[in-house]
């Protein structure tokens, strides 16, 4: 976090999934509470981030390629060549759908969305 924000800036969320709340994750969590800003979640809350889509729609498009990733340097030319393919405008549709994304979450109280 130090590198990437090195203005002591930084901000780290998570969804409290099973391996984000594991015993190793949480004590590395409270011994490094005074790098960054951490945020609190409800266990198992919606995920209303839309790296969920774009990391769906990469694995689709690796899926379906003639010749399945063997390595780890042919998955990451995988995975550059998918994020190339992506439609023009994709990114942008995704970060438009937020407003409705959120509307969704509040009419449902925090519950289930269809996203």
């Amino acid at each position: 976090m130090s590198i990437v924000h090195s203005d002591g800036l930084g901000q780290f969320q998570h969804d409290n999934a099973t391996p984000h709340a594991s015993r190793v994750a949480t004590k590395w969590l409270q011994e490094h509470s005074s790098d960054f800003i951490h945020f609190h979640w409800l266990p198992k809350s919606p995920d209303m981030h839309i790296i969920e889509d774009i990391w769906d729609a990469l694995l689709h498009v690796v899926e379906k390629r003639s010749t399945p990733p063997r390595t780890s340097m042919d998955l990451l030319t995988a995975l550059q060549d998918s994020w190339c393919e992506f439609p023009p405008g994709y990114l942008q549709t995704l970060v438009e759908s937020m407003p409705h994304r959120f509307g969704s979450l509040l009419r449902t109280q925090g519950g289930l969305t269809r996203y």
